[in-house]
């Protein structure tokens, strides 16, 4: 037959004089309880019980240099959620003691002299409701463990999916892969910069490469068109900022959340002149701020079909220019004082040259 799960647990046996642990221990070992730490000093308790771990606490009272109520309180002071129990044994069976002993955290309580089936079968139910109590506590963090390692695929496979649309939106666009690179590292550089937590930062990392998802609803004709859009075609343009979020809505997760953010709100302008909404100043998400300094510093420094490149000093006398009024003041004084590490990314992030 299997051995009980309690008679593998460890029970720890204090008491200062040598005779009553012999009778403890030699009560246990008939039971078959092997496994058992032996104290005859209560000041060694503490730091066995944090070294050995033991199920269960024999604990005299009365002893030399430390009494029982010391070494109980101690072992509440280390707060251990998995605290062993503790069964006082004591020649002082008078209420007050008794009393004493379970408000200092004693689970039961035995008068000296003792009954030998009555200690044991304490014992028992103590190690047992212990045991049950390590299994359910075991079992919650292996439920934590499995939601954390469920909750960390479903981001995984958001940020795929979401990497993928950035793909698939760079087909649609002139604009490269290296833009999107380039683009949102300047965005996770000004989120550190405003404090946003480690988390945040990789979050914008990984949602700014949707600003302009939106334009895989726009026409080639109107998307692809070499010269100046007409009226009517830059309205339809524009449109991509509502057309990207709509893609990227109905999920509540915190990157899909934001890559629609910043797909609605990355051409709004703090002065209010931007689109789709007119929305200004602090009223546009700071991501949506972010994206926008970001997107328009790439484009300005990056050559297309249809453009050159500005040098830097251009694009940065537009930022300037531009403060307060397409973007944020804030966020370009930052800009600023983060240059070196925007240009760090540009040049990491550069486009490839032709052969």
């Amino acid at each position: 037959m299997t051995e009980p799960l309690s008679r593998r647990q460890r029970i720890m046996l204090v008491d200062d004089e040598p005779a009553n642990l012999k009778l403890l221990e030699r009560m246990l070992r008939r039971q078959g309880y092997d496994d058992l730490v032996i104290v005859q000093d209560a000041r060694e308790v503490r730091a066995r019980s944090r070294r050995t771990t033991p199920d269960l606490i024999l604990l005299d009272l009365k002893m030399p240099h430390k009494d029982g109520y010391e070494v109980l309180q101690e072992l509440r002071e280390d707060g251990d959620p998995l605290a062993p129990p503790v069964i006082v044994l004591t020649a002082q069976p008078d209420k007050e003691s008794t009393l004493r002993a379970l408000s200092a955290g004693a689970r039961d309580f035995l008068a000296k002299p003792f009954d030998h089936s009555e200690l044991l079968m304490r014992v028992r139910n103590l190690l047992d409701a212990h045991l049950a109590h390590r299994l359910l506590q075991d079992g919650k963090a292996t439920l934590e463990e499995m939601v954390r390692e469920r909750t960390a695929q479903l981001e995984a496979t958001r940020l795929q999916i979401v990497q993928r649309l950035g793909r698939a939106s760079e087909y649609r666009d002139e604009e490269t892969g290296s833009h999107i690179l380039r683009m949102s590292h300047y965005c996770m550089i000004l989120a550190r910069g405003c404090g946003w937590s480690e988390d945040g930062c990789q979050r914008i990392l990984h949602a700014s490469p949707m600003h302009d998802l939106g334009k895989i609803g726009i026409p080639d004709a109107i998307l692809q068109k070499p010269g100046r859009l007409t009226p009517e075609e830059w309205a339809i343009m524009k449109s991509h900022a509502e057309i990207g979020a709509k893609l990227l809505e109905g999920d509540d997760s915190g990157l899909l959340v934001m890559s629609r953010e910043i797909a609605l709100t990355h051409h709004e302008k703090w002065d209010g002149s931007g689109y789709p909404n007119g929305v200004r100043g602090e009223s546009i998400p700071q991501s949506g701020r972010i994206a926008a300094l970001a997107d328009v510093f790439d484009a300005l420094t990056s050559e297309r079909p249809y453009k050159r490149a500005w040098s830097l000093d251009e694009a940065l006398d537009f930022i300037a220019e531009q403060r307060g009024r397409h973007f944020d003041p804030a966020l370009v004084d930052l800009f600023m004082d983060r240059l070196s590490d925007i240009l760090a990314v540009k040049a990491r992030f550069a486009e490839p040259r032709a052969a």
